[in-house]
């Protein structure tokens, strides 16, 4: 059985990779997701790559093999259907989740995993809208149409779909505002010189800074 460590490296290269649309992640990269040095991610990077779960290039990064890349599928996929377990059955609230099931991942069997999803009924998006794979490997289809609250002009209704930064004093300052995966608002304003977009929802204004508004995804109604 993979080792913790070389899980979450796995998981990590994964989720670079499908946030960037790059098929080679540096290390860089991944010592900013995982708050390591770059010297210990190079380190690691040769491991993987001995044991075939990466391809390593010394001064580009790793691209992930089919064995690597179904292995960090994996744990990717446990992690997702564990928050959506926790949300739907523990009553938690999705600023609470993402730090339970960092560490739950790791403790779990897939097939506990594969009764989870059936249980839930097989969920295509955990509770921040991420989309889980499946057990064989593929994705829910996503909407093409889903773009960042950073990029609607002034007057556009949009529809929360999507939250990719999941730290819990964002999700809770996005739940004290209102904002939720479902909610549909309107731009008031999207000042880029002064890196502002406020979205108003129920007659309630909201004000995001530009880096924050891009961590929302959004359907343009």
């Amino acid at each position: 059985m993979p080792s913790l460590t070389v899980e979450n490296y796995l998981k990590a290269i994964l989720q670079i990779g499908l946030r960037e649309s790059a098929e080679w992640v540096s290390a860089g990269q991944v010592a900013q997701a995982l708050g390591v040095s770059t010297g210990t991610v190079t380190t690691m990077h040769k491991t993987l790559g001995e044991a075939d779960l990466v391809v390593y290039r010394p001064y580009e990064g790793v691209c992930l093999t089919e064995a690597g890349q179904m292995l960090g599928m994996r744990v990717l996929r446990r992690h997702r259907l564990i928050e959506q377990f926790l949300v739907e059955t523990l009553g938690l609230s999705w600023d609470q989740v993402h730090e339970e099931a960092e560490h739950m991942e790791h403790a779990v069997s897939d097939d506990l995993v594969d009764r989870i999803d059936e249980f839930l009924g097989r969920p295509r998006f955990d509770p921040h809208g991420d989309p889980i794979p499946t057990a064989t490997g593929t994705w829910p289809e996503t909407a093409e149409s889903a773009t960042t609250l950073a990029s609607c002009p002034p007057g556009s209704t949009v529809r929360v779909v999507r939250v990719t930064e999941q730290g819990a004093e964002f999700l809770q300052f996005l739940t004290h505002n209102g904002v939720a995966l479902g909610v549909e608002g309107r731009v008031v304003s999207n000042n880029s010189s002064a890196g502002t977009v406020t979205l108003e929802i129920d007659g309630a204004a909201v004000s995001l800074g530009g880096q924050e508004a891009a961590q929302l995804l959004v359907d343009r109604l």
